[in-house]
């Protein structure tokens, strides 16, 4: 295959990806990898080489005529090496990142890794010990225990713009994908220069019901935590979050 990938949907962890491979699947002109989370610009083994062999990547699709390509691996926008590698790769990508409350996603990806039996402390011991457990992981992040880390949206934002131009990157908040599914994709049918494409059934994938609720002393200590990351991505983005720091609503 020698087109080469043209777009990605690189974050963040619970924060509607899944949804939205969904829906991209849907498009005509569009071509998604073959399974979501294809994990190729966060592979240390592909570039531990002088050289990735590309070729592994562009097995994932199977385009039919000029379809666009693109898929959807979360873990991109955190993984701090995963923004050079697709520049190299292809310096004119065009990237979509969904971004949730900071605090509701930490939440929903400690109930993910305890569910896949990852994760034996409760939610506040995890959130607590996070920095000391993530040090195993050095030099690179953690993937199992980054619950507050993933959060902090603003760096990996500007690492992005680092070496993509800021038109891009398109930023959306999640609950606009869910809230808003027509207006939202429109948006991105726009972004990625693809025509507009009828929305007939929204898509809810992989919505979690928990079997408990975060704790009050949880809460209080994420919304501490965020309040500043928060803030700043709203200088950042031009966006207003104060609903992500409303504790009623959290």
């Amino acid at each position: 295959m020698s087109k080469k990938v043209s777009f990605l949907i690189c974050g963040t962890q619970k924060g509607g990806t899944t949804a939205l491979d969904a829906y991209m699947r849907c498009h005509p002109e569009i071509c998604m990898a073959k399974n979501k989370e294809v994990h190729f610009f966060d592979n240390e083994e592909i570039f531990a080489g002088t050289k990735p062999d590309y070729s592994v990547y562009h097995a994932c699709f199977s385009p039919s005529g000029e379809q666009l390509l693109g898929e959807a691996t979360p873990i991109y926008m955190y993984w701090q090496d995963a923004p050079r590698r697709i520049w190299e790769y292809n310096p004119d990508m065009r990237i979509v990142v969904l971004l949730r409350n900071p605090i509701d996603r930490a939440f929903s990806h400690w109930n993910m890794e305890r569910a896949r039996g990852f994760e034996d402390l409760s939610f506040w011991e995890a959130i607590r010990q996070e920095r000391i457990r993530c040090r195993e992981a050095l030099p690179l992040q953690h993937r199992v225990y980054s619950y507050i880390d993933r959060g902090f949206y603003a760096e990996q934002i500007r690492r992005l713009w680092r070496f993509f131009p800021e038109e891009h990157v398109l930023a959306i908040k999640s609950e606009d994908l869910r809230l808003a599914p027509v207006e939202t994709l429109n948006r991105i049918w726009q972004f990625l220069g693809v025509s507009q494409h009828e929305v007939t059934a929204s898509k809810n994938e992989h919505a979690g019901n928990y079997a408990e609720r975060m704790d009050l002393q949880a809460k209080e200590y994420l919304m501490k935590v965020f309040e500043y990351p928060i803030r700043e991505l709203e200088r950042l983005l031009g966006w207003d979050c104060s609903h992500w720091l409303d504790f009623s609503t959290n």
